[in-house]
């Protein structure tokens, strides 16, 4: 009698249980409902949401352009029955949400903590102020500039890559080529690390960092993806915990190398004779105003941040940006000529070569502005936020800004599919919206990296026109852009490469 009052109270307990969540549910459904019944929409599946319409990898990008077109200034997207955002794409919307300090929505960037951890990526509030005010100094022109000769090391391998597979093959696929450079660089510069990975791709941290940044992108696409405890015991779960292993492994063992080669009461002595700082020595000498440094567990998620930031990122602007000049050779000759003109006999770029190169500053522009590094950000309101036409978001809502819709959006862009680097001239830039243009986010929660991707880009460009002429391939498929954590292509960049004498 016992045993069975027992499981009897189990039944009841398990079943009130369920109908809380059930009723939880319901009232969250009709929370999301009421929050975004005056923004209009493509109609969602009566389960699955959106999912099903965007689960195609290659039709992602094309079919929420499609929507952008029939609504301008936003429009929700359900991730299932009880989960959707407010997609932003038009500039003063962008402009209502970036002003202010809000935090990282807790949908999309939960799922990359257990790789980057807490770092100034995911924090809010006081903790990524003080994180943030400690960062800075890593990104002082004083520090970046030791890093043109790093990065100019690692572009010249890469081009001499190329320099081989052309006598071997008719044309180039872009991507994973640049991705392995700019991985290089970024470990030189945060770790004074050199990790041959160009070489030999087949190292561990490099294979991981490509298998973590696919099934990141994944995971949101997948109904089981959002649900931790399905994902968790799933083949993907499995891979990403495995793959996060290998990078925090990797991570600690530069961290620990590191401190045992500098004793804490030499530390600073040693680092200011080095021949330059890296990323690393910024944060393990980093302390507030009380005399408080960051914690090792702190150090990691910030150089584990600075590496998912700063390699992916740059890889896909630099790809893309190539890949414009090909289709444009006429922008590409006068950014040839350019570079000439600054270099003169010289045939390395210098820290006082990259402000010179005006032309080619407005080339990088456009191709951010057609092929967006990071095609959205999206952040949780912690207070309820009025749009410039009267629409409002309540406290608790995830909206996310679309850049590389607000990018395309012909409300603001005459001709947006062209490639016209005059858009950035300095008569045109007065008279835009100062959300027009959003490659790095803006507000005070922008990119603390633009500076070192901005460098990294005219490097390496300055680098690539010295030494070939750029045309696409023809007899392979045009690129299908698809955002996948950064702007990828679905088909590969194939370009023809002719070495110039």
């Amino acid at each position: 009698m016992d045993l069975s009052r027992v499981w009897h109270l189990a039944a009841v307990f398990c079943l009130t249980y369920v109908l809380i969540k059930i009723i939880q549910l319901h009232r969250h459904r009709q929370v999301l409902l009421k929050t975004l019944n005056s923004f209009p929409g493509p109609a969602p599946h009566w389960l699955a949401g959106h999912i099903f319409e965007l689960s195609t990898i290659s039709a992602v990008y094309s079919k929420v352009e499609k929507w952008s077109r029939l609504y301008p200034f936003a429009f929700p997207i359900w991730f299932g029955r009880f989960t959707a955002c407010l997609n932003i794409t038009h500039p003063d919307y962008a402009k209502s949400i970036l002003a202010r300090m809000e935090p990282k929505d807790n949908f999309a960037y939960r799922n990359i903590i257990p790789w980057i951890g807490k770092g100034l990526l995911v924090l809010h509030g006081p903790k990524w102020a003080q994180h943030r005010k400690l960062l800075t100094p890593g990104f002082h022109f004083s520090v970046l500039k030791p890093y043109v000769s790093l990065i100019a090391d690692s572009a010249k391998v890469m081009l001499d890559k190329w320099e081989q597979l052309i006598m071997q093959e008719k044309s180039v696929e872009l991507f994973e080529h640049v991705s392995l450079m700019t991985l290089d660089s970024i470990m030189k510069c945060a770790f004074s690390y050199n990790s041959n990975c160009q070489m030999y791709k087949e190292n561990s941290y490099v294979q991981a960092v490509f298998e973590l940044s696919f099934l990141l992108y994944t995971r949101i696409y997948h109904i089981v993806g959002h649900c931790d405890f399905l994902y968790w015991f799933s083949s993907h779960g499995y891979r990403f915990r495995k793959a996060c292993q290998i990078a925090h492994l990797h991570t600690d063992k530069v961290i620990k190398e590191r401190k045992k080669s500098l004793k804490v009461e030499e530390e600073l002595q040693k680092i200011q004779k080095k021949r330059y700082l890296d990323f690393l020595d910024i944060l393990l000498c980093a302390k507030d105003e009380n005399g408080i440094g960051l914690s090792d567990e702190e150090i990691r998620a910030e150089v584990d941040t600075f590496m998912f930031e700063g390699h992916d990122t740059t890889a896909s602007g630099i790809s893309w940006l190539l890949y414009c000049l090909a289709q444009n050779p006429e922008h590409q000759q006068r950014c040839r000529e350019e570079i000439k003109a600054i270099l003169g006999d010289r045939d390395t770029i210098e820290w006082d070569d990259l402000n010179k190169m005006t032309y080619c500053t407005l080339c990088i522009k456009e191709s951010l502005r057609l092929y967006s590094p990071v095609p959205g950000v999206s952040r949780e309101l912690s207070k309820p936020v009025t749009f410039f036409d009267g629409k409002t978001l309540p406290e608790g809502s995830w909206a996310v800004i679309s850049i590389h819709l607000i990018h395309k959006n012909p409300s603001i862009w005459d001709n947006p599919e062209v490639f016209d680097p005059l858009r950035f001239s300095p008569e045109n830039i007065t008279s835009r919206n100062s959300h027009a243009f959003l490659p790095f986010s803006a507000g005070p929660r922008n990119c603390i990296g633009q500076q070192f991707a901005m460098n990294e880009m005219k490097v390496v460009l300055a680098m690539t026109l010295l030494q070939f002429e750029l045309s696409p391939d023809l007899s392979k498929p045009l690129p299908v852009p698809i955002p996948q954590i950064v702007l990828r292509s679905h088909t590969g960049i194939h370009l023809c490469l002719k070495k110039l004498g």
